[in-house]
């Protein structure tokens, strides 16, 4: 009687994409549930995943402080756009795999218990592609900063404007910038955050122009791709160009700041940076302190008189007699004194 062997499945190579991540930096692969606990950041090599924007929310902001704002604004066609598909067709996969309107999302909340004003923006929505929506989320949100004279925190995660839009999201680019201009002037704080990646329209309008520009490790940053870029110099580009840290070296970022550390480092940064009082709003007195006055010219003097060596100084005049203790006073030589030497003489002769 032949023996029937069990069978074996073969070794699959392939894995749920509901449960578990390739890491593309080492190639290890991640229980997803796992990488959610470290805030998915490979505990291997330290490779940043992408975020969606209600993780980056509640990543950053106070629980349940979020309030969003204008949540009904959703792209339109004016083009009639037509490539392998037609524009509304593509928002509407979009917004079926990120059940977001559109690649950007603003609201207010708060940090710390600071209020501020929040935009946060999607790669998973078509590219984080800056349409009219987007431009117009991110001007709302620097209004309603300068309106309210709170904090502005915007974090960029975008391929550039959207083609399908043509020259109406090129627009977006001077729109966010005058509203960021309106709100330098005005003295309220602007953080600006960099994820990956940051490229194209987004990178050369408003995700630069931060008071303080933070940017997450190896993150993708530029206008231009790395391709097109070595293309039109006709040089070799150097080693890590293009990533934050390249970036940071060069002085175009602020400071690259690890995820688990990002809202700490926001945080710390918000207490610094308060918001110039507006114009005509009278500034509260501080408390007076009980201590001496610093007049910085007098104490430079003393010290100076201290430290060089000086002239040294006339010993001190003799008392004269008029107290009855000094020596007699000497009487001063008479005009008249050559002339009684004279008759002296003349005297001695006769």
């Amino acid at each position: 009687m032949p023996i029937k062997l069990p069978s074996f499945r073969p070794r699959r190579d392939a894995y749920p994409p509901d449960l578990w991540t390739k890491c593309p930096s080492c190639g290890e692969m991640l229980f997803n549930k796992q990488l959610d606990k470290v805030l998915r950041v490979c505990p291997s090599c330290g490779h940043h995943f992408r975020l969606s924007a209600d993780a980056r929310i509640g990543l950053l902001l106070d629980h349940g402080s979020f309030v969003e704002r204008d949540s009904g604004l959703e792209s339109e066609d004016p083009l009639g756009f037509v490539d392998q598909k037609s524009y509304p067709d593509r928002v509407a996969a979009a917004q079926l795999a990120t059940g977001m309107r559109d690649a950007a999302v603003w609201g207010t909340g708060s940090m710390d218990g600071r209020p501020v004003a929040v935009c946060v923006m999607d790669f998973g929505f078509m590219g984080g592609s800056m349409g009219a929506v987007v431009g117009e989320k991110v001007t709302r949100s620097a209004e309603h900063a300068l309106d309210a004279r709170i904090p502005l925190v915007v974090v960029s995660a975008s391929g550039g404007a959207r083609m399908q839009e043509g020259t109406l999201s090129l627009m977006q680019l001077a729109k966010t910038v005058a509203a960021l201009e309106r709100l330098r002037a005005a003295g309220v704080p602007f953080v600006s955050i960099l994820t990956d990646p940051t490229t194209g329209g987004v990178f050369a309008s408003f995700s630069v122009l931060g008071d303080v520009n933070l940017a997450e490790p190896n993150a993708l940053i530029g206008f231009a791709g790395a391709r097109v870029t070595a293309g039109t110099i006709a040089q070799e580009l150097p080693p890590g160009f293009q990533r934050s840290e390249f970036l940071f070296q060069h002085g175009f970022i602020d400071r690259v700041v690890h995820r688990s550390e990002l809202r700490a480092e926001v945080v710390g940064l918000l207490a610094f940076l308060v918001a110039r009082p507006a114009a005509g709003v009278a500034i509260e007195e501080a408390e007076v302190i009980g201590l001496p006055n610093f007049r910085p010219f007098s104490f430079l003097s003393n010290l100076a008189e201290r430290v060089l060596p000086g002239e040294p100084e006339p010993p001190p005049a003799a008392p004269t007699n008029g107290n009855g203790t000094g020596p007699p006073l000497e009487e001063p030589a008479s005009d008249h004194a050559p002339a009684a030497e004279a008759e002296e003489v003349e005297a001695g002769r006769g």
